[in-house]
């Protein structure tokens, strides 16, 4: 019963497979885009025969499927497996088939329109080429004026703006020839070709660009020569209304006026010539770039204007002859007056600022820095009247020059001889207080001389008196008067010191030699004083001796327990906390004093130590006292080791939270500006300046609990208001950091904002990839030419830095384009049992949908890093993939609506092909559609 169905089935599936084999094998015959321009339109047009062949195939495919239908209903339950396996490989068959007729059409189809679109647009280039030859064969016509020139120039500046915009035309018609010599290999479109098409317009921008220069330099050249001429002819008119202006009885002027005004015309007569001379200069050429009439137009201009100056020149010559003999006189005796009476004003008003300082002293100087300011004012005050002497001689001569002219001087003549006067009477009385100041400091200088002198005298009589003393009382009396003069000794050593380091001063006051021989004075006085301060010295370490034989223990004993108890007590008064780190450190300072001075006291009990021999009670009350200041050394070590390590922590902390805050400030300062930027942002490039703004922030965040460990120390060794300043200084830094954190946060947020914007103005864009091509062809939009020839010009710059970075985005796009493409094969496959899985499907391919922006915009990227050698093949394969992926993807949108549950959608009749008809699209899916080739 199964025998029927069964061969059915079997001649029906032998037929199918029989007609696709022999389909592919059409198709492979035919899947070349090689050759010339008949040879691809016959494959074209025999793909376009296989594709109609489409329905016979599936109604093989059908009657298969009708075949399997009736046999599984009839066959054994072991026999459907194997029918439903072979059914499954004759529709995995059909779909290749069918794919493989849309793929081969498709792509000869497209590189036929290329071709054909190529043609059409070189055809009107060349068209273009034949009109502007013929254009720029004629040579340049000569013009009459400058107007002419200027019309004549702007039509060579419109041919060549003409031909500039031809280069992106032949930019695109290049790039297409050698695209389609990639794919046809074709000689009509080879190298030598597009190095002809290149040559040829190169030729024809070269002669516009020739015609425009020469153009530019005559228009140039008559441009300056014009402006020259009406400048000329501005200052002629100005200088005919000023002579006319100085003569005749009309003219209300002065003769000086008169005078000065004509001098300023003379003044600008060798201007005018020499500007005249230019004209003639400049008129060679220009007559020589302009026409007959034009030439002799600018000659005739030239020699009006000439006549004009000659005539000015003559009559300004008369008139002032006549007016400088009456002028003469009058003002030569004027230039001197004015010159005398500006003399004497400056030379007054020098005097009156020399009276204005008051040399006369209000008080007597004591100091001696007193009396060294006092002497350098006399002495500045008497060389500048010194400084004076030549413009007293001047104005003397002055005067007496004056006297010759026939005016009368009497009243300056006065005016003179007083201020003459006044700078003798200035002069005479700055030279005495200056003798009285150099005095003064004299008698100062030698003062602690004299003192010495006093001194010696009274150390001497000491030493002798001293020189053998009977009893302590004595001694008593007279160690006190030799510690005086010892003090008073180093009193007059220093001030001797301090004198002989002024050896410049003194020799500025009183001169090297007076200057020298005080000196040596002083240095003879110094090495006197230091023999005796010797011999005073080795006195008192005699009677202290002599003293300590006769002291009691007692006497000795009582100041070094006083000390010492003196010691204790301010050991103990520094025994507390400080509150800041200026505090610990005067405390630290502080202890160290006190630290030298037991040890100083120290020094003092060993010395007692031979008067305590033999009376065991002074041994046991010294032997007490060294152990109170064993004990207080001990103490002191204690205190200055713990505050120095009070000291040394602070300064950490205050060094550590100074550089954490100053880091904190920059870093917020630099990510503020990069927030506060409202220009274009580059996500990629922000995204890394923030990155490498950032790298210490984990290492600085790490930092911050020890600065607080650290603060926690220094406040438990701080008094409680430090404890609380140190407290206000962290929590203000913890603040600061949190603010840093939220700043970095909204930073980051903001970048990926941009981010997520920019993919959504990608997405946008609603381009529409379909395999259709509209009947107007591809369109070349000049911004397109533009942005292509920006993209290609970045593109080899950077062609060595791309290549990884090509590589790396190849694969992770081909990758991205394979798992998408698969999950839209599964979705296709899928059937429809149910509204729930229509909706599961449609949910599916809404995803896919949304995905799509990031797919364009990784391809965008890939098409702005492609290097410019290599890679043609493999990106142009890859592109096609693309937009057969998004071709598919739509196709599957439109059959939402179409398919019924139950039944796979793989095999569902289309309303229409692809490849059929043409859709009927707007402007805007045409531009889309036709950039697709050429993204």
């Amino acid at each position: 019963m199964t025998q029927q169905p069964q061969e059915g089935f079997a001649r029906s599936m032998g037929d199918a497979q029989e007609w696709m084999k022999a389909v592919q094998e059409r198709l492979q015959i035919n899947d070349n885009t090689q050759g010339p321009r008949a040879a691809l339109e016959a494959r074209l047009r025999e793909t376009e025969k296989i594709c109609q062949l489409e329905p016979e195939g599936r109604v093989k495919v059908d009657m298969v499927l009708r075949a399997a239908e009736a046999l599984l209903a009839c066959c054994h339950e072991d026999q459907k497996p194997e029918i439903l396996t072979r059914l499954r490989d004759v529709k995995a068959q059909w779909e290749e088939t069918v794919t493989y007729m849309t793929h081969c059409h498709s792509r000869i189809e497209w590189v036929w329109l290329h071709w054909s679109e190529y043609l059409l647009a070189r055809d009107e280039f060349y068209r273009w080429f034949q009109k502007m030859t013929v254009v720029l064969e004629p040579p340049v016509e000569l013009q009459l004026g400058l107007k002419e020139k200027r019309w004549q120039l702007s039509h060579a500046q419109v041919l060549l703006q003409n031909v500039d915009n031809q280069a992106t035309l032949l930019d695109r018609l290049l790039e297409e020839a050698a695209s389609l010599f990639n794919r046809i290999g074709d000689p009509s479109v080879d190298e030598a070709a597009q190095k002809k098409l290149k040559a040829e317009y190169d030729a024809v921008k070269t002669k516009a660009q020739n015609r425009v220069d020469l153009l530019e330099q005559v228009t140039q050249e008559h441009e300056h020569f014009q402006l020259s001429v009406d400048e000329f002819q501005l200052w002629l008119k100005a200088v005919v209304e000023r002579v006319h202006g100085c003569m005749g009885r009309k003219c209300r002027l002065s003769t000086k006026d008169r005078l000065s005004a004509l001098q300023d015309i003379a003044s600008d007569f060798p201007r005018g010539e020499e500007s005249l001379r230019r004209l003639e200069e400049q008129a060679g050429g220009v007559i020589q770039s302009s026409s007959p009439l034009g030439a002799e137009k600018i000659t005739r201009e030239l020699e009006e204007m000439r006549n004009v100056l000659e005539k000015l020149r003559a009559l300004w010559e008369g008139e002032e002859g006549r007016l400088r003999g009456l002028l003469w006189s009058r003002e030569a005796y004027e230039q001197q007056r004015r010159q005398l009476e500006a003399e004497l004003a400056e030379f007054r008003k020098g005097l009156q600022r020399l009276a204005e300082e008051d040399l006369e002293p209000a008080a007597k100087a004591g100091t001696q820095d007193e009396l060294v300011a006092r002497w350098r004012l006399y002495s500045a005050t008497r060389a500048a009247l010194a400084a004076e002497e030549p413009r007293v001689d001047r104005l003397q001569a002055r005067l007496k020059e004056l006297i010759v002219f026939p005016e009368d001087p009497q009243p300056l003549a006065g005016s003179v001889v007083s201020a003459i006067q006044e700078h003798q009477s200035m002069k005479a009385k700055s030279s005495r207080l200056r003798n009285a100041a150099g005095v003064d400091l004299w008698r100062h200088f030698q003062r602690p001389l004299q003192e010495l002198q006093l001194w010696r005298a009274l150390a001497q009589r000491i030493v002798d008196v001293t020189a053998s003393l009977p009893d302590p009382p004595s001694i008593h009396t007279f160690l006190p008067q030799i510690e005086a003069a010892l003090a008073e000794s180093s009193r007059l050593k220093e001030e001797l010191t301090m004198l002989q380091l002024k050896k410049d001063l003194l020799g500025g006051i009183f001169g090297q030699e007076r200057a020298t021989a005080l000196l040596e004075q002083v240095a003879t006085s110094v090495r006197d004083r230091d023999l005796l301060h010797n011999r005073l010295l080795q006195r008192k370490s005699k009677l202290q001796s002599s003293l300590a034989q006769h002291k009691d223990f007692g006497d000795a004993f009582d100041p070094l327990q006083r000390r010492l108890s003196d010691l204790q007590i301010r050991v103990r008064a520094e025994n507390g906390l400080q509150r800041d780190l200026p505090g610990k450190q005067a405390q630290l300072s502080r202890l160290q004093g006190l630290q030298e001075e037991g040890l100083d006291l120290g020094v003092q009990m060993e010395a007692m130590r031979p008067l305590v021999q033999g009376n065991s009670h002074h041994q046991h009350r010294m032997d007490q006292l060294s152990s109170d200041h064993q004990t207080l050394h001990r103490s002191l070590e204690d205190l200055v080791d713990t505050c120095r390590q009070s000291v040394r922590e602070h300064c950490t902390f205050s060094h550590e939270v100074l550089e954490l805050r100053q880091w904190i400030s920059m870093l917020t300062q630099k990510l503020e500006a990069h927030r506060v930027d409202t220009g274009p942002w580059d996500a990629q490039s922000r995204e890394v300046d923030v990155e490498k703004l950032l790298d210490e922030f984990p290492a600085k965040e790490a930092q911050l609990p020890l600065i607080e460990a650290r603060g926690r120390l220094v406040m438990e060794k701080s008094s409680p208001e430090g404890a609380a300043v140190v407290q206000k200084e962290l929590q203000e830094l913890v603040e600061s950091w949190g603010a840093l954190r939220l700043l970095r946060g909204s930073l980051l947020s903001l970048i990926r904002n941009r981010q997520l914007q920019r993919m959504e103005v990608d997405s946008g864009k609603k381009l529409i990839f379909t395999n259709n091509i509209p009947k107007t062809g591809f369109l070349i939009t000049p911004m397109d030419l533009i942005f292509r020839h920006h993209r290609q010009t970045n593109v080899l710059q950077e062609e060595e830095d791309s290549c990884e970075d090509f590589s790396q985005l190849l694969r992770s796009f081909e990758h991205w384009l394979q798992v998408d493409n698969s999950k839209l094969v599964r979705i296709i496959a899928m059937r429809n049992a149910t509204a729930k899985d229509l909706r599961t499907r449609e949910t599916k391919l809404q995803e896919l949908e949304a995905r799509v922006p990031e797919g364009q915009h990784l391809f965008e990227n890939l098409l702005r890093l492609r290097p410019a050698r290599g890679s043609s093949d493999k990106l142009e394969d890859l592109r096609y993939r693309w937009m057969l992926y998004k071709s598919k993807l739509k196709d599957s949108g439109h059959l939402r609506t179409q398919n019924s549950p139950g039944e796979p959608t793989g095999f569902q009749k289309k309303t229409s092909s692809p490849f059929g008809r043409r859709e009927r699209r707007t402007p805007q899916a045409r531009s889309d559609v036709s950039a697709t080739p050429y993204s």
